[in-house]
């Protein structure tokens, strides 16, 4: 195993493993904790997919370290921490106190951390996040339900959630080269640091800073600082755009959860080509959400969506969404539904869990960030899980036209 990974959400899991894939790594992605009955699987990356981004810190930490024994226990020696590209977190975290639990655990002097990813439109710039051109505090993410950023000074932000001093690893490092980045690792170390932010306006900051930190215990960021480590762990390795996923029919469907501004859009967009279903988070009756879709399924895909403006959302439901999800889920495989295409984090973890899918292979992207992956063990099933903030406004029907 070249690189064990947690990841604090399922598509953050799913976009991190087609990264990886794409740098020739093979690539297996664990759902949950995984228990003791489970073989680690044979690949150069083993990607564990927890729910654990919005739960109390003290859950977070307790899975992520159990999640950490196991890869141990598989010969796990470099560990990366997968956070979402927006830093999603509250001063009290998630963030923090995963990474010094891990960095306890593996007894790590430092990190680096960044979610810049520019691949994706996500960069850091003096300490600072910015989605697409946006600061991180003026754009959709400002109103998160769950995880509202304010604050796009990453340095401030993860300050809030750690016991431990955090540094920049700044642009001028980055830009001039590995060793560069090395030398400002080892100045923040002499001055008391554990964590260092890392910008990254170019992907190629990212090599840099990956080939300076390949040999690290522990790094946390987004799929871009772990682009560069594998690219950095792998070089000369055959590039693959992804596993080869088993050919499958049956009806298919679009469960949309996220309220991201890039979802919405989305949502839009494919109501315009499928027949779509608003779920009224005051009123969620899942049986009738069935009934509405069965005798549509045979003619492509359906659309259920909660996925509202920041004016609009019902404030306390997210248990309430979550489970009315995993009826639906459950109800539409029951129906001969194989093929899932998912929109948000807590969606797609609580699809993933209702349908009992343990493990995943990665396929294909569909967009940057989004592959299809096929369940492992049972019966073929197609699922695309993506996070909220990631594709374009076609990205639902693309999703159909690049199926496997």
């Amino acid at each position: 195993m070249r690189l064990a990974c947690i990841a604090d959400d399922l598509t953050g899991a799913t976009d991190l493993g087609v990264t990886l894939a794409r740098e020739g790594f093979s690539v297996v992605q664990v759902n949950g904790v995984p228990g003791p009955d489970l073989t680690a699987p044979r690949a150069d990356a083993v990607v564990v997919a927890l729910k654990s981004r919005t739960n109390t810190p003290a859950q977070a930490v307790t899975w992520s370290l159990e999640s950490l024994a196991w890869l141990r226990r598989a010969g796990a020696q470099r560990v990366y921490f997968k956070v979402c590209s927006t830093f999603d977190s509250t001063p009290r975290g998630n963030i923090g106190p995963v990474a010094d639990a891990l960095m306890e655990a593996l007894d790590a002097p430092f990190a680096p951390v960044t979610p810049a990813y520019p691949r994706n439109a996500r960069t850091v710039y003096r300490g600072n996040l910015f989605v697409g051109e946006v600061p991180l505090a003026e754009s959709g993410m400002r109103n998160h339900p769950l995880t509202p950023m304010t604050d796009s000074n990453l340095v401030r932000v993860l300050s809030a959630q750690t016991k431990h001093a955090v540094g920049l690893v700044g642009v001028d490092a980055v830009e001039t080269g590995v060793a560069a980045v090395r030398a400002r690792i080892e100045a923040l170390r002499k001055a008391g640091a554990r964590y260092g932010i890392v910008d990254a306006i170019r992907d190629e900051h990212l090599v840099a800073a990956g080939e300076a930190c390949a040999d690290m215990a522990l790094a946390v960021g987004g799929a871009g600082l772990a682009m560069g480590i594998a690219r950095a762990l792998a070089k000369g390795a055959k590039r693959t755009p992804g596993a080869a996923l088993p050919k499958v029919g049956g009806g298919a469907a679009i469960l949309s959860g996220s309220c991201s501004d890039a979802t919405l859009a989305q949502v839009e967009a494919a109501s315009a080509h499928y027949p779509a279903l608003h779920l009224d988070p005051a009123q969620l009756d899942v049986d009738a959400a069935l009934a509405w879709a069965k005798p549509k399924l045979g003619a492509g895909p359906v659309l259920f969506y909660t996925s509202a403006p920041a004016s609009a959302r019902a404030k306390g439901r997210a248990d309430a969404i979550e489970q009315a999800f995993r009826g639906l889920a459950r109800g539409l495989a029951a129906a001969g539904v194989r093929r899932f295409v998912v929109a948000g984090g807590e969606t797609s973890g609580a699809v993933a869990e209702a349908l009992g899918v343990r493990a995943l292979a990665i396929g294909p992207e569909i967009a940057p960030g989004v592959p299809w992956t096929a369940a492992l063990g049972g019966e073929p099933m197609l699922l695309a899980l993506k996070s909220g903030n990631f594709g374009g406004p076609d990205f639902f029907t693309r999703a159909f036209e690049a199926q496997p």
